[in-house]
């Protein structure tokens, strides 16, 4: 991976998250107020990132495929060849 596509699934990676961490934590507050601060963060982390990675990023990486990989190239060296 380039150091453009990394920056670019940062870039993206920050923006899936941000709104999905604030919904969560907007509909399991009411729910979860009382409940410890570690066991809140442990069941928010439990239900965002298998969200993040089996649901949202999929969609997400294949919608925008042509922004993630735009100025790509490739050569023997990216594909692991080293002369």
């Amino acid at each position: 991976m380039t150091s453009a596509r990394q920056h670019k699934m940062a870039i993206l990676t920050w923006i899936v998250v941000y709104p999905l961490i604030t919904g969560l934590l907007a509909l399991l507050n009411p729910i979860l107020g009382g409940v410890p601060m570690p066991l809140r963060t442990l069941l928010l982390t439990g239900i965002m990132v298998p969200t993040m990675i089996y649901l949202i990023m999929p969609f997400a990486t294949a919608k925008l495929h042509n922004w993630l990989d735009r100025n790509e190239k490739v050569t023997p060296h990216s594909l692991g060849e080293v002369k």
